[in-house]
């Protein structure tokens, strides 16, 4: 089947817009703490830098395991046509899938780690005081930008449409009809 279409997230392009959004979440973030729970501590320790680096990097594995719980829980993919790991040359950590998928499933499953790794710590941090957690899901809020960029391209898509993710690069194949190969230049 003939690839119909193309969505591709120019990294280069993409992240200083996201540096930008980070910086920015940090401070919304921080200034929205100090307002709404308790007076900002700028105190150094440690355990609060341990916990600040540890934390993120736990949120950002745990931000692309639910991608692929995404695609499980919506998109109903095997287990074995998960793909996760980190690719240095671009400085960013995948999830993938080898099915194609409907465009609503991919939907789903860009937008679930925000809600997981930023949007409901966030929450928690502020409920229970904790500024950290706080910052941490200010960053992991900005570090779903690439997401939002891909689903606002998706939103021009048809609901009918397919989306095959592709293995190697930020971009998405899309296609009319269920493609029958699980390559992307098939």
């Amino acid at each position: 089947m003939e690839r119909s279409r193309i969505i591709t997230m120019e990294v280069r392009k993409v992240a200083p817009k996201a540096l930008w959004a980070n910086v920015l979440f940090l401070i919304g973030f921080a200034a929205a703490f100090h307002f709404l729970a308790e007076p900002l501590d700028f105190s150094f320790s440690i355990p609060g830098i341990l916990y600040f680096i540890i934390g993120y990097v736990v949120l950002i594995f745990i931000h692309e395991a639910f991608h692929l719980i995404g695609f499980i829980l919506f998109a109903k993919v095997p287990f074995s046509s998960l793909d996760v790991g980190l690719n240095l040359d671009m400085g960013v950590a995948y999830a993938t899938t080898t099915e194609p998928i409907p465009v609503k499933a991919m939907k789903k499953a860009l937008l679930l780690p925000f809600w997981m790794t930023a949007a409901i710590p966030g929450l928690i941090g502020f409920w229970i005081g904790d500024q950290v957690l706080v910052l941490l899901a200010a960053m992991l809020a900005a570090g779903a930008y690439g997401d939002f960029y891909m689903y606002k391209a998706l939103l021009k898509e048809p609901k009918s449409a397919w989306v095959l993710d592709d293995p190697e690069l930020p971009r998405l194949h899309i296609f009319d009809e269920k493609p029958h190969s699980k390559s992307p230049d098939a």
